[in-house]
């Protein structure tokens, strides 16, 4: 599964830019490299030290190539832990290639996509979940996803199961002496004790697991469903969030058939924003399939903006407020907007009525037309996502693979509980501790295949 021969790619995007980085790593990268490179110190690479910059010109034979920049680092002390040499060259897209082709012409070989990651997790420069963190911070557009993938690249989440998995082996440990000793009816673990520990694993599992919910809505934008009845003014209200004519506005009822999505971040945080059919009675086939995608997406949405028209007053509200709520996932948090504040005298009486009609739900008025309390809008739906009560050290989930594997864990904790609490033998509880420990470790790569690892690095750009 592992060589250590020379690999080479291009690091930066496709294209031409000012400058483009050639990445090698592997045995003999250095030598490779001196044989294209004709440093201005007429030094050889393989005489300088580590971690040091060189000003040359590539050549292939007499023909110069490019004046570039050499970077040499030594193993173990790489991102890959090999001996390796970043080339920053200028960004034009022939001399990129011809630099990787004098590589390759040299005895080097392409990288596959995320090779040199591959490598730093092979050699042990970083665990699974750390190399995973790579991908999720390279792919991040809002500072909350940044900082996620932060948070685990620096090791936060290894961290965490390592005294996971310290205190499992631990509790094994004692009861396998206890199985040595069988015959002499000897008790080395404490019940009590044990029951202890389990329940604080069983408590941060359970809450690394709860936190997936926000993880995954904070990496891949946090869904936001606009629903209502017809011409309430969603479709107004979505091109101004997103600041573009994004869907067709029109006083013809019923404009909206099917759902227009788009993202837009909002003080670091990624919100997708969901333009859905308006909620009525209707006898339109394509319609009523509009409004079957409403009610969907109020089921799949984090958060969920329910328009009403003030200039309507309050005599349907209760009929659509209810089929909104019939759909709404549990975890969902539901806003009541009242559009149209700019066409309205009174915006207080409404808005109390409303008030007891409902549950408690926030109650914002704005207008979409003219953006007024737009910004008001904006900071209860940055509040709702909850990300700045959140700390540096804070641990969140946003991974699937890592999200299965810590519910198999929490499963098998439960079971260790429950045998600790029965009294059933110590093979047993040992069996299900053991379980537990698997499950840990392969999320940090403690326990891994081929097969797993195919799945975690085929998805990373070349060049990393």
């Amino acid at each position: 599964m592992y060589t250590n021969d020379i690999i080479c790619a291009i690091s930066t995007p496709p294209g031409t830019g000012a400058i483009a980085i050639v990445r090698l790593s592997g045995e003999g990268c250095i030598g490779l490299v001196d044989s294209i490179f004709n440093a201005a110190s007429k030094q050889p690479l393989t005489a300088q030290k580590a971690n040091t910059v060189h000003f040359g010109y590539i050549a292939d034979g007499d023909i110069l190539l490019d004046e570039v920049l050499v970077t040499i680092f030594q193993s173990p002390h790489s991102f890959t832990g090999e001996d390796s040499v970043e080339i920053a060259c200028h960004g034009s897209v022939y001399i990129q290639q011809q630099i990787l082709k004098l590589a390759v012409d040299r005895g080097a070989r392409p990288a596959a996509p995320g090779e040199f990651t591959q490598r730093a997790f092979l050699n042990g420069k970083m665990d699974l979940s750390q190399a995973e963190a790579v991908a999720d911070l390279i792919a991040s557009s809002s500072a909350a996803a940044h900082r996620m993938a932060l948070t685990q690249m620096r090791g936060g989440f290894s961290i965490e199961l390592k005294r996971l998995r310290k205190e499992l082996l631990h509790i094994t440990t004692l009861l396998e002496l206890e199985l040595d000793f069988s015959e002499e009816d000897v008790e080395f673990a404490d019940r009590t004790e044990l029951n202890r520990i389990a329940s604080n694993i069983e408590h941060l599992l359970a809450k690394l697991c709860n936190s997936f919910s926000l993880g995954n809505v904070l990496k891949n934008g946090v869904p936001v469903a606009i629903v209502g009845n017809t011409n309430v003014g969603k479709s107004t209200l979505l091109n101004t969030l997103l600041r573009e004519e994004r869907a067709i506005v029109s006083d013809i009822a019923g404009t909206t058939r099917d759902v227009i999505e788009d993202v837009v971040n909002l003080e670091g945080i990624t919100f997708r924003f969901i333009d859905t059919a308006g909620i009525r009675a209707t006898d339109d086939q394509v319609e009523h399939m509009g409004i079957e995608r409403t009610f969907t997406k109020i089921a799949q949405a984090h958060i969920v903006l329910m328009l009403t028209d003030l200039k309507r007053g309050t005599e349907q509200f209760t009929e659509y407020y209810q089929q909104v709520k019939e759909h709404l996932a549990p975890h969902a948090k539901l806003m009541i907007v009242l559009n149209k504040i700019d066409e309205v005298e009174d915006v207080l009486t409404p808005q109390e009525t409303i008030r007891l009609l409902t549950s408690g739900e926030e109650i914002i008025p704005i207008s979409a037309r003219t953006s007024k309390n737009i910004e008001g809008l904006v900071q209860k739906l940055v509040s709702a996502v909850q990300i700045n009560s959140l700390c540096d050290s804070d641990i969140i989930v946003s991974n699937i693979r890592h999200y299965e594997a810590l519910k198999h864990a929490l499963t098998a904790i439960h079971h260790v509980q429950n045998s600790l609490i029965s009294g059933i033998s110590s093979e047993f509880v040992s069996q299900d501790i053991r379980e537990c420990l698997h499950y840990l470790g392969e999320i940090t790569g403690e326990i891994s295949n081929e097969e797993v690892l195919g799945n975690v690095f085929r998805n990373f750009c070349i060049g990393k």
